[in-house]
């Protein structure tokens, strides 16, 4: 089973992947205004929940993560670099997961912040704000590199296979997946395009900053629940 989820404030989207066997799930970004529905959609369907996955520390909402832990009492997972230290899980390049009988690699993505990653179910990739469809993610905070993102996408995600699918963190356009055979030609941002002429693509976005940046990112770092709010859940 899988179901793909859509926060219209920020344009997030959210997926939940499902062992059918086992009955055991795992939440992919969740953001924290859904968390009753997530926990309603768990029950109803009837799963196990194991894991709330996040493919970095988001700039723009706050992760349902902890709270998932919280009530349901599953392991939060996030990329080592990001900083999240109170994350049950430090993901790194390589790891794998374990959803009943099916495996959730990790593939190290980073450039739109250092610790980003990205992670493969079956014949699925869920890019974050790596690779996006018909763009990427931008690289001008959180120790984001322009550099490093151009080898994270070409040399690791673009290795995939042309026919897995592409399912990225946000889309601003209506769009919900792609395929890597499908971004390595049409992407504007990355197809046919040199490391260096997408490196000076980059540094001239001049976007603003995210409005919630001051608040969601230290928030995040703590799976989105303060050690207080931990204490009293």
């Amino acid at each position: 089973m899988f179901k793909q989820l859509f926060d219209s404030e920020s344009s997030t989207l959210t997926y939940l992947i499902v062992d059918d066997q086992s009955r055991e799930a795992a939440f992919i970004d969740p953001v924290d205004r859904h968390a009753d529905d997530y926990m309603k959609l768990t029950k109803a369907l009837d799963l196990k929940l194991k894991y709330a996955l996040e493919t970095h520390v988001h700039a723009d909402h706050i992760t349902a993560s902890g709270v998932l832990r919280q009530k349901l009492g599953l392991q939060t997972a996030v990329g080592q670099q990001c900083g999240a230290v109170n994350a049950d899980i430090q993901l790194n390049h390589g790891d794998q997961l374990q959803l009943g009988l099916q495996t959730i690699a990790v593939i190290a993505t980073p450039g739109h912040t250092a610790g980003s990653v990205s992670f493969l179910w079956q014949d699925k990739v869920f890019t974050g704000d790596a690779l996006l469809i018909n763009g990427c993610g931008r690289t001008d905070f959180q120790s984001g590199n322009a550099g490093t993102l151009y080898d994270s996408i070409t040399q690791k995600l673009f290795d995939l296979p042309e026919e897995t699918l592409v399912y990225p963190g946000h889309d601003y356009n209506g769009k919900r997946v792609s395929s890597i055979g499908q971004e390595k030609i049409s992407n504007q941002r990355l197809a046919g395009k040199s490391r260096d002429e997408f490196i000076a693509l980059m540094q001239q976005l001049n976007l603003p900053q995210p409005k919630m940046i001051d608040i969601a990112v230290p928030a995040n770092r703590k799976c989105g629940v303060y050690e207080e709010d931990m204490l009293q859940g």
